[in-house]
């Protein structure tokens, strides 16, 4: 007897791109979180860093645009 397989809509191999909390990119920023949310409600990005919106309703900060930014690079 052979295994059935469920098709599935779509397909991802590539490995999820690291995510900060809140919390996380606030801290290696060195500001408070409201700042981050603060910025988001009142421009949609803080310094050019625009988060993803999970389902749970936080945000997903790139860790890569988080640390450019610590670099001092201008934000993509």
């Amino acid at each position: 007897m052979q295994a059935q397989t469920i098709p599935t809509a779509w397909r991802n191999d590539a490995p999820p791109a690291r995510t900060l909390s809140t919390e996380q990119a606030a801290a290696a920023l060195h500001i408070r979180p409201q700042t981050l949310r603060a910025a988001i409600c009142r421009d949609g990005h803080y310094a050019g860093i625009v988060p993803r919106k999970l389902p749970s309703r936080f945000l997903a900060w790139p860790a890569a645009e988080v640390a450019r930014l610590l670099d001092g690079e201008v934000a993509a």
